[in-house]
């Protein structure tokens, strides 16, 4: 990531895209869900033949000199998920500038608890289907999908501290840097140098862009797509363009009351990510036929996936947050107890958009890839109830009015 800085003074300037950021994830989720719901219409109807048949359609983008022929549902999950992950990007950068991971006192608490969130998932996935067909698929349980879990504690209301939102969604977020580490460390093919090289050259040339005060997007976006093709062809996955373009977007302005690139392409991306793209990966990945899981290695890779998610998801933000505060790394933050810690930590467990991609990666075997797909997408509903019902009555509970 360049090096920049935000004076002070912008501060809360630079908090109010969370209120926005907020209300547009958790209208997404309801899109999403919709779009869920459609796809498991459709795989499991007459119509299923005609849903894979279009998912599966190749369509042919560019010209005689470089031509990409990828399928549409490949051109979802490495094409518009790269925006996906270039949002995803510039939210992580925002957030270590003056957010919530802006200082080690305010990471502390969310990145301990993101860590364990993942950890602890990924262990009880691996101890389920260790030296099995489903071994690779441990890096499923391991992510948080913000739509869903702001979604849910949306329908509360006032009634959950903006403070406890906030740590939902830091966690969140780091689990996002987490989620893209795993991509591009353990679930990439082989790598072609050419065009790794050729992915680090304009990635110097973005840098360079920022570092001599480029605040026009245009070239941003140009050298973006060059940078997505090459590392299409490096063999890393093509989303984690989007992240590096992230980084090397403007982040300050020059001029006093300008607002930042980075905070500009925010605001214009973020209503199409979450409205259109997310819900058509959902439309995309979603489709698992019900009946299409069956075996005892289906029955670990579902029990992995469920209990990574609704168990040791809760129980690694939970414990770690927990040792990071005992060990005064972090504090609790003000109007949060750990009765409501815990709540809203059951709602990491809605993994959903991220496992789904995770494991769109991890199976090419399409028994395998529905048996996690159904693992996600029951955790998700349940751990979305477990949470949702702790966090009501906590709140209640903690913000009830006194009575003489």
């Amino acid at each position: 990531m360049t090096s920049e800085s935000t004076p002070d003074n912008s501060r809360a300037h630079w908090l109010r895209p969370f209120e926005r950021f907020f209300r547009g994830e958790a209208a997404g989720g309801i899109a999403l869900l919709a779009c869920t719901v459609i796809a498991l219409v459709l795989a499991n109807s007459p119509w299923s033949q005609a849903y894979d048949a279009v998912l599966h359609h190749p369509l042919l983008v560019g010209g005689t000199q470089l031509m990409l022929e990828l399928s549409v549902h490949e051109w979802i999950n490495d094409g518009l998920m790269a925006v996906f992950f270039f949002v995803v990007g510039l939210e992580i950068k925002r957030e270590m500038l003056v957010g919530e991971l802006a200082t080690f006192r305010q990471a502390a608490l969310p990145i301990a608890g993101a860590i364990g969130g993942m950890i602890v998932p990924a262990l009880i996935f691996a101890s389920l289907n260790a030296g099995g067909p489903g071994a690779r698929g441990w890096g499923i349980p391991m992510a948080t999908d913000i739509a869903f879990a702001l979604g849910v504690v949306a329908l509360l209301g006032s009634r959950v501290p903006v403070a406890l939102r906030v740590f939902l969604a830091a966690v969140a977020i780091v689990d996002d840097i987490g989620a893209v580490l795993v991509i591009a460390i353990f679930y990439t093919a082989s790598i072609s140098s050419v065009a790794l090289a050729i992915s680090g050259v304009l990635l110097a040339m973005l840098i360079a862009l920022n570092l001599s005060g480029v605040r026009n997007p245009v070239p941003y976006i140009l050298l973006g797509v060059l940078l997505w093709v090459a590392v299409l062809f490096s063999g890393i996955h093509a989303t984690i363009a989007g992240v590096l373009l992230a980084f090397t977007i403007p982040a300050r302005t020059a001029k006093p009351n300008e607002t930042p690139l980075l905070e500009r392409l925010e605001q214009v991306l973020h209503a199409p990510v979450a409205f259109l793209i997310v819900p058509l990966f959902a439309l995309a990945n979603a489709g698992v036929r019900l009946g299409g899981a069956s075996g005892s290695h289906s029955v670990s890779i579902m029990s992995g996936v469920a209990l990574g998610l609704v168990l040791g998801k809760p129980l690694g933000i939970t414990l770690a947050a927990w040792l990071a505060v005992r060990l005064h790394f972090a504090v609790l933050p003000s109007g949060v107890n750990w009765r409501l810690l815990s709540a809203v930590s059951c709602l990491g467990g809605i993994g959903f958009t991220m496992s789904l991609f995770v494991g769109a990666l991890a199976f090419s075997d399409l028994a395998l890839l529905d048996s996690a797909k159904l693992g996600v997408l029951f955790a998700s509903a349940v751990a979305a109830a477990i949470g949702w019902t702790m966090l009501r009555s906590g709140a209640s509970r903690e913000f009830a009015p006194s009575r003489p």
